[in-house]
């Protein structure tokens, strides 16, 4: 992939960290100019308080930070439950500690000095992981939101069907008519915004 895709993009957001305010302002004015938003802090304390928007990001860490380091940093957002991608950088990597990060779900781990090309396709790579990930949760919302407006009787029929029984051996489970069970069945498939039995399954699988 190539780092000229990022261009365009100006609502992706680059978070940067790192304790060296030269290093910052110069990544900074390079992310600028390739149209990314950027937030940049000098601990990870900063940036774990700062509330981010729902937009497409990612995080060029500095491995070497003052009180919480960056390996630290990615161990408490992945304990959040927090999957923004990671891009490392350090003047100080070894092969464990790269290795570490890397199998931690970091999306590059640079050894600086690095290129400003290596740095930016690593970017690019990282938001474009964010945006896909971003369109999965909102769909997987949209989903959940789907069968909270199913009847307590439609989950039932929801759960049986997904099993793979037929309506008569649902109506036997519940002891309702086999009528009834279709009605459910209908009602649950145009809630639920199906028309296939395969349909309304991979979307019971997702959630």
């Amino acid at each position: 992939m190539s780092f000229v895709t990022g261009r365009g993009r100006p609502k992706s957001i680059v978070y940067i960290v790192d304790d060296d305010a030269s290093m910052r302002e110069a990544l900074s004015s390079l992310m600028r100019a390739f149209e990314w938003q950027v937030r940049t802090f000098e601990t990870a304390a900063e940036f774990l308080a700062h509330a981010r928007p729902n937009l497409p990001a990612c995080l060029v860490l500095d491995v070497r930070l003052p009180v919480t380091s960056g390996l630290e940093l990615q161990r408490i957002l992945a304990q959040r439950g927090d999957a923004l991608p990671i891009v490392f950088m350090t003047g100080h990597g070894d092969v464990p500690m790269s290795v570490k990060a890397m199998k931690a779900g970091a999306v590059e781990f640079l050894l600086k000095p690095f290129s400003d090309v290596e740095l930016l396709d690593a970017i690019d790579l990282a938001l474009e992981r964010d945006a896909a990930g971003i369109g999965e949760r909102a769909e997987l919302d949209e989903i959940r939101q789907r069968m909270a407006s199913l009847s307590p009787r439609e989950h039932e029929v929801l759960a049986l069907v997904v099993e793979g029984m037929l309506n008569k051996q649902v109506a036997a489970r519940l002891d309702i008519a086999e009528d009834t069970v279709k009605v459910h069945r209908h009602n649950l498939m145009k809630k639920m915004g199906v028309r296939s039995l395969p349909d309304l399954v991979r979307l019971a699988e997702r959630v």
